[in-house]
């Protein structure tokens, strides 16, 4: 068998950069779609979140020295802890009050995480090398390199992916976390903790993307307290694409926007990459403001 057309190899290698990205904004998209179902509630400080566990991670190898999958775990636990913490000192208060008034709290918890990190006693303001715990291997296949660090992203965000639904689907706190997103007032009738369901779900998406935070520092290795700002921005864009509130519509928005960044940058610009991740939501809120696997529905105002 001949080999491919040095175009094509082209095309499969952004592809394959492009199934990176978007699995690591997948782990990202979960958490805010996981919060907006039950709590119909865009938690803006998420993308900060998944900062923290990049640093969590960052000083777990260099400083604690340990093993990369000890590193993500107790980076998940730190991000879980934060995202419970945040919930119960900045939204916990506003559960009754206008929906602006918890979206601007959550604006304002998003800010208070990127400049107090930025203090020297935390984290610092400087950009930091992520250390990579391992060696990087690149295999070639037909002329398209698939590195080791993709395959990891792959098996530890499947992983992931794969315990969520199981969560969601198959455990009592999965069932009452879909019965509160349904309703949450008839779920306390029938004796649901309602609020505990809450911190619960704040605590899987945090984890959740204190993974990816994690992941996306050994890919690319350069991190810092702004560092959370795009990736969250673009992780909100892959849930509303896919269909907010839906788990596997998150992972399908985020592997969208994977492959339109990566491709836009090989065959167009780096410089429009953003530009076309929110192009691609302003063209979803107007076609199908639902999402891809979303259902049109009445809501009552």
């Amino acid at each position: 068998m001949g080999e491919l057309p040095p175009p094509v190899i082209y095309f499969l290698q952004q592809v394959v950069n492009g199934l990176q990205l978007g699995f690591v904004y997948a782990l990202i998209a979960l958490g805010y779609t996981m919060v907006y179902g039950i709590v119909r509630l865009i938690n803006f400080a998420h993308g900060d979140v998944f900062m923290v566990g990049a640093f969590v991670g960052f000083f777990a190898v260099t400083v604690l020295q340990l093993p990369f999958v000890a590193a993500i775990l107790l980076a998940m636990f730190v991000c879980m802890v934060l995202g419970v913490t945040i919930e119960r000192l900045a939204y916990k208060p506003l559960r009754n009050a206008p929906k602006i008034a918890a979206l601007i709290t959550a604006i304002g918890m998003s800010l208070f995480l990127e400049y107090f990190s930025s203090l020297k006693f935390v984290f610092g303001p400087d950009y930091r090398q992520f250390p990579r715990p391992f060696d990087v291997t690149i295999w070639d296949i037909g002329g398209v390199g698939i590195s080791n660090i993709l395959v990891i992203i792959l098996v530890v965000s499947l992983v992931l992916v794969v315990g969520l639904q199981y969560i969601v689907t198959r455990t009592k706190v999965g069932i009452a976390m879909r019965a509160a997103s349904f309703d949450n007032d008839t779920a306390r009738l029938m004796g649901i903790n309602v609020d505990f369901v809450i911190s619960v779900t704040f605590a899987i998406g945090s984890a959740l993307a204190g993974a990816g935070g994690v992941l996306f520092a050994i890919a690319y290795p350069q991190i810092n307290p702004f560092m959370g700002i795009m990736p969250g921005l673009k992780a909100f864009v892959a849930a509303v694409l896919g269909g907010i509130g839906i788990i596997p519509g998150a992972l399908l928005g985020s592997l969208i926007m994977g492959q339109a960044e990566v491709l836009t940058t090989g065959y167009v610009s780096s410089t429009l990459r953003d530009a076309v991740a929110f192009g691609i939501l302003i063209l979803v809120l107007l076609i199908r403001p639902s999402g891809i696997l979303g259902k049109s529905g009445i809501e009552k105002v």
